[in-house]
């Protein structure tokens, strides 16, 4: 069973004040099989949310983790892009912490080990945490030690009992999706060195509002962050960030590094973004409140777009049976009537079928053999790899769709 939020996850405040509904919603990651076809699929209500008190955003619905992640559709290494940022990543965290064989990296939510893979040539000791147990398979055989749990303070405190605690502490695109985050930062702050260093990635709020990325909504996604709300969440714990900056990936993230609490002053590009955040206007619902309207004429654009291509005899495929995608197609109900099928290159998902709308996933292989005039680029945080990966297609004269952050065709 879900449960309803009806205080803030960050500060516990009342007084939520909602930006956006986009209604029932199946679960985005919940590929349906095709026996499942015939059975009906749980719905959750979608609604984001923010708090005024500490400018957090967030949804208001829980679903339990084990439901969410236990078995998990998303392999991180089947992304050629994601392979390359996290072992830019690995380097830059080698040479600027001076990390060596005396040294111990923990990640949590690991995945198939797509990171930690990048520390073991340089003979650095590493610790993977995957709670999706087919995941977690995956990274063993790297050869990537790893504890299929959900992190927490509890796990956090088992492990400084058997002597282990970080010198880096890596936190990839997972704190969003953390239901008890005060549990969870705590056991970063209990299982980090004094002098240890903490990474977050998380996808920035102000580049999903700004670019009505409407679609980086899902009950996956609890909370989505500024530096604003995240420095909050963090001070509370007696951790501080030390470093911030912007990088490209999901459609615009922030990367921060965290300490224990040390009362330096700020760094000056942290305290540069804080300021520009209250330039934007974290700290004011108007910043969000438009935000609605402007997904509904998007929502108005791209299905006008492909019912008239439809309407002139033309065939449209898509690409990337991600969360996001599925979240597109669902609110922007596009389905059987306007889309064929869809193709992701994840062999974790061919076969399967789009939760709700119920299209059929292919290996991308399958372009080629229909050649549908356009395929919309459901995955569009990857749009350039994509293409590239598709070069052939495009070549013969298939066109793609991009649906964010402004509809158009290439």
């Amino acid at each position: 069973m879900s449960s309803v939020l009806y205080s803030c996850r960050s500060c516990g405040k009342t007084g939520l004040q909602l930006i956006l509904s986009l209604g029932n919603m199946p679960l985005a990651n919940a590929l349906l099989t095709e026996e499942q076809l015939s059975q009906s699929e749980p719905t959750y209500p979608l609604d984001l949310v923010y708090c005024p008190s500490c400018t957090l955003v967030q949804i208001t619905e829980t679903v339990p983790p084990e439901v969410l992640f236990r078995e998990y559709t998303y392999f991180s290494s089947f992304s050629d892009t994601m392979l390359e940022h996290a072992q830019q990543l690995v380097q830059r965290l080698i040479t600027a912490l001076n990390l060596s064989s005396e040294s111990l990296v923990v990640e949590l939510a690991s995945n198939d080990g797509y990171l930690l893979q990048f520390f073991l040539p340089a003979g650095i000791p590493v610790l993977g945490i995957e709670p999706a147990s087919n995941v977690a398979e995956v990274a063993r055989k790297k050869g990537i030690s790893t504890i299929n749990e959900f992190f927490d303070k509890r796990l956090a405190l088992h492990l400084r009992q058997q002597g282990k605690q970080a010198d880096v502490i890596i936190a990839n695109n997972v704190l969003a999706h953390v239901a008890d985050l005060h549990g969870f930062v705590e056991g970063i702050r209990m299982l980090l060195k004094p002098d240890g260093t903490a990474v977050f990635e998380v996808a920035y709020v102000k580049d999903m509002i700004d670019a009505d990325a409407f679609d980086q909504i899902y009950h996956e996604h609890l909370c989505y962050y500024s530096l604003t709300a995240l420095s909050h969440l963090l001070e509370s714990h007696q951790l501080q960030v030390v470093g911030v900056e912007k990088i490209p990936t999901h459609g615009g993230s922030l990367r921060v590094y965290v300490q224990h609490y040390n009362g330096t002053s700020l760094d000056s590009r942290v305290e540069a973004l804080l300021r520009e955040e209250q330039s934007w206007g974290v700290h004011s619902f108007a910043s969000y409140k438009s935000f609605a309207e402007r997904v509904q004429q998007r929502r108005q654009n791209l299905v006008r777009l492909l019912q008239k291509l439809k309407a002139d005899g033309h065939r449209l495929a898509g690409y990337g049976a991600a969360a996001k995608g599925t979240v597109l197609l669902n609110y922007f109900q596009i389905g059987k009537d306007l889309i064929d099928f869809i193709v992701d290159r994840n062999p974790h998902k061919q076969g399967r079928y789009v939760p709700g709308v119920r299209l059929p996933i292919y290996d991308p292989s399958k372009l080629l053999e229909e050649m549908p005039d356009y395929t919309l680029i459901l995955a569009w945080n990857w749009a350039e790899e994509i293409i590239k990966q598709q070069s052939e297609y495009y070549q013969r004269g298939g066109r793609f769709i991009l649906p964010a952050p402004s509809v158009r065709v290439i």
